[in-house]
């Protein structure tokens, strides 16, 4: 069976070097890895190469609810692309393209069958805009 395709993207005011090591450096991903402002992300490992593992941690600031997430690289093209398999089998593309000193980031990931598309959406878009945010501060 076809997985939806959703799809995030935002457009960054840094070039695509600085994007893409505060999208990967895990000092830089703890900052910004959260959709909302009661949560936060107090742990992250990053191993940027394919076979490597990405590894959060994601949690409500007061403790009341938090996940692991994990994921497996299975591409990696510096400062171009990155694709990696969830813990759970759905597959993300994360692309970095310059558009005159400021880099668009887009995110292409399997939907899950427990939530709404449009929650799935929102949820990532709000963390690729929690990275621009940070990005740009």
């Amino acid at each position: 069976m076809e997985s939806t395709k959703i799809t995030v993207d935002a457009a960054v005011d840094a070039n695509k070097e600085k994007a893409w090591e505060y999208w990967n450096q895990p000092e830089h991903i703890k900052q910004w890895n959260f959709a909302a402002d009661d949560w936060h992300c107090p742990k992250a490992k990053n191993d940027l190469r394919v076979g490597g593992k990405l590894q959060s941690r994601m949690e409500a600031k007061d403790g009341s609810f938090g996940f692991d997430f994990e994921a497996t690289y299975d591409e990696v093209v510096g400062q171009e692309k990155i694709v990696y398999t969830i813990a759970d089998g759905r597959k993300v593309s994360t692309t970095f393209e310059d558009l005159d000193g400021k880099t668009k980031i887009t995110t292409v990931f399997d939907a899950e069958n427990e939530n709404p598309i449009e929650m799935q959406k929102g949820g990532w878009q709000a963390i690729i805009n929690n990275f621009k945010k940070y990005v740009e501060k």
